[in-house]
């Protein structure tokens, strides 16, 4: 079990050998450089921490770029941690491709899906609204929130208008159509969480994450 960082380029549609169209997602999943290995003796757990995104060495702090010169990678703008590949060893200066995933399997991605800022209960939350007659202005109001003399209170939970979208997504069992190793491309069935050039968390399916 494994994962890797890519970023996410847009949709287009495949043509299998059937004939039949299937609408993919394409993801660009660079090389990503492993910083370092965490241990259960030393740390408690099993994971690799990567990075990902190319960043100038000018934008990094010295603290930052010493941890990256350690371990022989080249200077990332972001570092995550994945869980430790089951199939092979790695060390600090390895780096994870998209050769580790094959057309056919199945992986779960992970990222924030589209903010939508503040919004009312309609787009928020699916409410119907208020009648629509002439001279009503209460159409896409929430209404009355409240409760009667029992329990006189406002619900915890209650659906109210605020902050739209922005959430961390896991869309499960993708299916890998085409994996483009020459130009570090994978190619998944369906849609993935986010807007274009987004940043997505690749992971083989089952994980648990």
């Amino acid at each position: 079990m494994s994962a890797l960082m890519a970023r996410k380029v847009g949709m287009t549609r495949v043509f299998r050998e059937d004939g039949r169209v299937v609408p993919v997602t394409v993801l660009e999943a660079r090389p990503c450089p492993v910083v370092q290995v965490r241990t259960v003796e030393r740390d408690g757990y099993e994971a690799v921490q990567i990075g990902y995104r190319p960043q100038k060495k000018s934008r990094l702090s010295r603290p930052a770029l010493g941890h990256l010169e350690k371990a022989g990678a080249p200077p990332v703008a972001r570092l995550v941690e994945v869980p430790k590949p089951a199939d092979r060893d790695v060390k600090p200066g390895d780096f994870l491709e998209v050769s580790m995933f094959v057309p056919g399997e199945k992986v779960d991605v992970t990222g924030l899906s589209k903010g939508k800022g503040f919004q009312g209960v309609v787009k928020r939350h699916g409410f119907s609204g208020g009648d629509e007659a002439h001279g009503c202005k209460s159409k896409r109001v929430p209404g009355a929130i409240g409760q009667h003399t029992t329990p006189a209170e406002v619900w915890k939970g209650k659906g109210m208008p605020g902050r739209d979208g922005c959430s961390k997504i896991t869309v499960r069992n993708l299916e890998i159509v085409r994996i483009d190793a020459e130009r570090n491309l994978i190619l998944l069935k369906g849609a993935v969480p986010g807007s274009r050039n987004g940043y997505l968390l690749v992971s083989k399916a089952g994980g648990g994450r």
